[in-house]
């Protein structure tokens, strides 16, 4: 199953994680695993390298970070929208393709 986490603060999506696969084909030939490794790269590129929005982004393979540094700046306003569409990208897709993504909230207390 793919696992996909968001960090919200104060109201606002901020972050996220993603890992895991969803086994849902062949190697290579997995349209769930396609599907949200590109939505997944193309949100934390259009943040790091459209945007320049501070973030602290981590590709470890199986496991991509994204975490908004400074979230309450102007820089950051347009970076939140993003990752709350990528959020909703993924309901849809968990809703397509049930048992294969699960997505959970996480509230950050504190910066």
């Amino acid at each position: 199953m793919i696992e996909a986490e968001f960090l919200r603060y104060e109201g606002s999506l901020v972050g996220f994680q993603v890992s895991g696969h969803a086994n849902s084909g062949p190697f290579g030939k997995d349209i769930v695993c396609a599907s949200v490794s590109s939505a997944t790269m193309l949100t934390a590129n259009i943040i790091t390298d459209y945007l320049y929005a501070p973030a602290d982004a981590k590709d470890k393979g199986n496991k991509i970070m994204l975490v908004l540094r400074e979230p309450d700046s102007a820089m950051c306003i347009a970076a939140k929208q993003v990752i709350k569409s990528f959020h909703d990208h993924l309901q849809t897709l968990s809703e397509d393709f049930k048992g294969k993504i699960r997505i959970t909230v996480r509230d950050m207390k504190g910066r």
